[in-house]
């Protein structure tokens, strides 16, 4: 298992696996689009185990590397020094958000795939993108827990698969191995096991404005493994533009 975990991206949902991390007991080194030093009251309540870095210096350190900030800006990662990297990708195509992207638009390609076309000398392993920030850190169970959850991973290479199934046991998730990077829109925005799953059922009565903010701070509903197997089976491809953008940064 590796004991330093990389972070490029220290929004939402890098702020939670920054904490999942730390309680795990690996090392993280953080970073985002602004500078270290703005990242100086993340790393204190993390604790010791914590520090921040430059995207660069946050990809050469980890043995595992987290890349969760907007699509959009996928070509600027260092592929210097994420070369020989497994790199995990939770980005999801956003199009009001990301700007229209014609590979993704007509379903040609998967976002990870374009990922891993600009880091050539990584393995991608797509992790971590059809979970809510809030419930991804309240869901965590210890490995054998009755109500232990399961997020998919989809990815070309079966060590890096590997290494990312080990990163999701000691973070609190079951994984399952949902195929190859083309597979991996199985997971993404407006499909089946995206997000709604492990939210649970709205309060009756909500309009869309507070059912999503609801959706912000539910504590979660258990999705094992086998329910996501399923959910990941009755996935049919089509448009992935109506995913709404998660709230917070992403960089």
């Amino acid at each position: 298992m590796s004991r330093t975990l990389g972070l490029i991206g220290s929004g939402a949902i890098g702020t939670s696996l920054a904490h999942l991390a730390i309680g795990a007991g690996l090392e993280v080194v953080l970073s985002n689009s602004r500078g270290p030093e703005t990242l100086a009251e993340l790393v204190d309540s993390l604790g010791g185990q914590a520090r921040a870095a430059t995207a660069e210096e946050a990809a050469r350190a980890g043995d595992l590397v987290v890349v969760t900030i907007p699509l959009i800006a996928y070509d600027r990662l260092p592929t210097d020094a994420l070369t020989g990297k497994t790199v995990l990708d939770t980005m999801n195509y956003y199009p009001q958000r990301d700007g229209r992207l014609p590979q993704l638009e007509t379903d040609a390609t998967t976002s990870s795939a374009l990922v891993q076309g600009h880091l050539a000398g990584s393995s991608v392993v797509k992790a971590f993108n059809n979970i809510a920030a809030h419930q991804l850190f309240t869901l965590c169970r210890p490995s054998g827990a009755p109500d232990r959850s399961a997020l998919p991973i989809a990815g070309d290479e079966a060590g890096a698969k590997r290494e990312a199934a080990d990163l999701l046991d000691a973070l609190g998730y079951d994984a399952v191995d949902i195929g190859l990077l083309a597979d991996s829109w199985r997971s993404e925005p407006t499909t089946p096991v995206y997000v709604t799953p492990y939210q649970g059922e709205a309060p009756a009565g909500l309009d869309a404005q507070a059912q999503f903010q609801w959706g912000l701070e539910a504590p979660g509903s258990p999705v094992p493994a086998e329910r996501v197997r399923q959910l990941i089976a009755s996935a049919v491809r089509g448009p992935v533009r109506a995913g709404h953008v998660p709230a917070g940064p992403d960089a």
